[in-house]
């Protein structure tokens, strides 16, 4: 199925300025020969008012020809008392009446536009006097050509020309300007192209301007930064993975190749119960990372109210601890999420404490400004500041750790932050006077799913 051809931001922009433009120039023309036309239809009406008053001057003098002089395309006619032409200009001298109205017994004047009065062949705009006479009204009519709508071909010929004039220098500029703003982005397209995953660590050019494009160019950077610092901890996991795998697979081995060789000379159950050992870690690192693999695809099991106070209760009382734990927990601690994981998260935070303890390990479930807090506090030596994060990352472990539990994963504790921040919360580790703390806080939700 093929999609919807579409036109480039170029032409888009382009049909869009002319477009407008277009509609600018209709309107502006269209003001302008309204306004042209209303000021020559003034001119005209004028003329012809000007011609009728001085024929009536004339009449009241008694002084009026039978032949008058047109002048600026006037024609003026003059009727008597009894309807008849005494004088007028040569076009309408001798030919019928200008027009058949007269001005009302309560006015002076009145004026019309007539379409082809007798004697034209195009529309007329007359203007009709009544002069006062003792033995009966005279008629004094003066007409003018009509304007038309358009005023003078001439005039519609010019705003036409100065029109095109105007949308296809808007057309040019518009195109020649979006040509200069999307060569950035054109640059910016052809450097993206040639970043893969091995050569990830080139960077879009960022142009001089403060503007948009300069902000892109930023925004592609950082997500470059970002993609790059994914791909080193992804490079990093993998070799991380690669060799805690193989540790196991290779003790094993070296232990089936040993008795193989000499058989006679083995002791198969202390051989099985060695192989059984690295195929326990073999599996314990396989489960940890198809954890982290579900964790990162928000792939969820369950979506519920999970009492933590309840919740540390019940675990607490299920297994026996080689240190001592003393619980410090509040009822109606609740937050919304996957049971299994949370109680996956205080596994993997109680066997940390109790591995680095030397004799007690403090649980603490309680409310904090609108946040569920899990606090786990074991009395021994404590991690320094700059490790703090290093070992939320993955299979990362500090000296200590691996003196107090060489068949660790390194897995927990980065298991036990990605299930924090999947329930909208975080996972760290706060100041204490001894021992080390980890603090959850995830926020809290009541039973009727507000929080």
């Amino acid at each position: 199925m093929y999609g919807r051809r579409t036109w480039s931001i170029r032409v888009r922009m382009t049909v869009i300025a002319g477009t407008v433009t277009t509609l600018i120039c209709a309107i502006v023309t269209t003001l302008i020969i309204i306004g042209v036309h209303n000021q020559a239809e003034d001119y005209r009406r004028d003329k012809a008012v000007s011609s009728a008053l001085q024929m009536v001057f004339l009449v009241k003098q008694g002084q009026v020809s039978a032949d008058l002089k047109a002048t600026d395309s006037v024609s003026v006619q003059v009727l008597n008392a009894h309807g008849e032409i005494v004088a007028g200009t040569p076009d309408v001298r001798d030919g019928p009446r200008v027009a058949t109205f007269v001005p009302g017994r309560s006015s002076v004047y009145a004026v019309r536009e007539l379409c082809s009065p007798p004697g034209f062949e195009r529309c007329m705009e007359t203007v009709a006097f009544r002069v006062y006479e003792p033995a009966g009204d005279w008629i004094v009519y003066s007409a003018v050509p009509a304007t038309p709508w358009y005023v003078d071909v001439d005039l519609v010929t010019a705003m036409l020309s100065l029109s095109v004039l105007t949308i296809l220098l808007a057309c040019l500029r518009t195109w020649g300007t979006v040509e200069r703003t999307l060569i950035p982005v054109g640059a910016i397209r052809a450097e993206l192209t040639e970043i893969t995953a091995r050569k990830s660590g080139r960077r879009v050019t960022v142009p001089e301007n403060r503007d948009e494009l300069r902000w892109l160019a930023e925004s592609v950077n950082a997500t470059l930064d970002r993609l790059d610092a994914a791909l080193e901890r992804q490079r990093s996991f993998t070799s991380d993975a690669s060799h805690d795998l193989r540790s196991p697979i290779t003790a094993a081995r070296a232990h089936l190749e040993e008795a193989l060789m000499y058989p006679e000379e083995v002791d198969w159950p202390r051989t099985g119960r060695t192989v059984l050992q690295s195929l326990d870690r073999l599996q314990a690192i396989v489960t940890d990372l198809l954890e982290l693999a579900r964790l990162d695809a928000a792939a969820w099991r369950g979506d519920e109210f999970v009492d933590l106070g309840a919740m540390v209760t019940i675990e607490l009382a299920r297994s026996e601890r080689s240190k001592q734990v003393v619980p410090h927990v509040l009822d109606e601690v609740t937050v919304r999420g996957d049971r299994l994981r949370l109680v996956r998260l205080f596994t993997n935070l109680l066997d940390n404490a109790e591995r680095h303890a030397d004799s007690r390990v403090d649980v603490t479930v309680r409310h904090d400004d609108g946040n569920a807090r899990l606090e786990v506090l074991d009395d021994g030596a404590g991690i320094a500041e700059q490790d703090r994060e290093t070992v939320f990352e993955r299979f990362a472990r500090l000296p200590a750790g691996k003196q107090r539990d060489a068949g660790g994963t390194g897995l927990g504790l980065p298991i036990a932050r990605e299930i924090a921040r999947a329930h909208d919360g975080d996972l760290t580790i706060e100041d204490s006077d001894r021992g080390a703390l980890f603090v959850l806080c995830i926020p809290s939700a009541r039973r009727d799913g507000s929080r």
